[in-house]
């Protein structure tokens, strides 16, 4: 797997480096206040995620009358930590039912591939994992799931396209069962978040799930691209509201030099981020760790 710090190079040496590197000065004082106001909202953590931070800080360095750099530094990276701390229950399994994942997204954001990768990582934990092609609008996508389960190792279920999105997922949940598979991972249309029957397809197959199990699925993961930025804040939102978005992948977080979005997807929607995206091979992700993730970000 790739270094997470390495991975987060780009967002790093682009603004997080020269944040960082404000609190060498001998005071900290309104222009480094300012700039520093500057930096991280360039970096895409938003500016009421921003203004909310700064204030954290600002009254710690008062409370605890902070006055060298390196001090103000440290409580700003604590202040961060605490922001990406977003509470996740697991979820709860019948005992001999597989646990059922449903993985929402848009077009392009890298869903299949981090399903892929989920599924790799599974396997690797001796899981038997079963992956499922529910997106059937397009025969590609059929066939790219079914090329990277093959690459995993892991049976994939799927229809010829154009069929019915509900059916597959039934019929696979009922062959996961049959099989003792211990997770299924569900890949759907990489649907438009602004597309109301999309959408309410995307509903229709988590009752589809329901009727299965009910208390399928357990998890709905909605995976990332960590290049939306902002953009990405406004698909959580739709996707939660129609089908209770619990966790996210943030999926291509190396490609990105703007990071600070991790920031203010946790502030503001309050969802956790369960992985991340650092590379191309089936291996690099990993789960997300607050701490380990802002001391890659501010080294």
């Amino acid at each position: 797997m790739k270094d997470i710090k390495q991975a987060l190079k780009p967002s790093r040496d682009t603004w997080f480096k020269w944040a960082m590197r404000l609190f060498d000065r001998p005071t900290v004082d309104e222009a480094v206040w300012a700039e520093l106001e500057e930096l991280l909202i360039s970096a895409d953590v938003g500016v009421d995620t921003t203004a909310k931070l700064l204030e954290r800080v600002r009254r710690r360095v008062k409370e605890e009358k902070l006055s060298e750099g390196a001090s103000v530094r440290d409580a700003l990276k604590a202040e961060m930590v605490s922001i990406l701390k977003i509470e996740f229950q697991p979820p709860s399994v019948p005992p001999l039912l597989p646990k059922v994942v449903l993985a929402v997204g848009v077009n392009g954001g890298g869903k299949t591939t981090s399903i892929a990768k989920l599924a790799y990582s599974a396997k690797n934990e001796g899981k038997r994992v079963m992956l499922v092609a529910a997106d059937t609008f397009r025969a590609a996508a059929i066939d790219q799931l079914k090329n990277l389960g093959e690459k995993v190792g892991v049976n994939v279920v799927a229809h010829q396209p154009g069929a019915d999105a509900g059916a597959v997922v039934f019929d696979a949940l009922e062959a996961a069962r049959s099989r003792n598979a211990h997770e299924v991972i569900i890949d759907t249309a990489g649907r438009l978040h602004t597309k109301f029957n999309l959408m309410e397809e995307l509903k229709k197959i988590k009752r589809v799930a329901a009727k299965a199990d009910t208390t399928a699925p357990h998890e709905v993961l909605l995976v990332l691209d960590a290049n939306t930025g902002q953009n990405g804040l406004t698909q959580a939102r739709y996707f939660t509201e129609a089908v209770g978005v619990t966790g996210i992948f943030l999926a291509k977080l190396d490609g990105t030099a703007k990071g600070g979005i991790v920031l203010a997807i946790c502030d503001e929607l309050k969802i956790p981020i369960l992985f991340i995206g650092v590379g191309d091979g089936l291996e690099d992700m990993a789960p997300f760790d607050a701490e380990t993730f802002v001391e890659a970000l501010c080294s």
